[in-house]
């Protein structure tokens, strides 16, 4: 049982430090929400049609919509917020 135990957290542990969306106990929602904006973001960039739709409804080039998301990647949440003093 407790060997059960050890290996599904050391997968967990894996897992995490392969991918980074998936978090971690320390994650903050800061961190977190952006991963999941840039998890979005390039989503969009790597779907072809969704990049057309997008230059459609704003009127715009798709190049210029891949340029305007590709700089949405950099903050997507903002700036972060100020890590109180300890």
């Amino acid at each position: 049982m407790s060997g059960d135990r050890y290996n599904i957290h050391s997968q967990l542990e894996h897992l995490q430090s392969k991918y980074i969306g998936t978090g971690h106990a320390d994650t903050t929602k800061y961190e977190w929400l952006t991963n999941q904006h840039r998890d979005s973001l390039a989503s969009y960039l790597g779907h072809y049609d969704i990049l057309s739709y997008y230059a459609i409804a704003e009127n715009e080039a798709k190049a210029r919509i891949r340029f305007n998301i590709m700089e949405k990647m950099l903050q997507p949440s903002g700036s972060p917020p100020e890590k109180p003093e300890e």
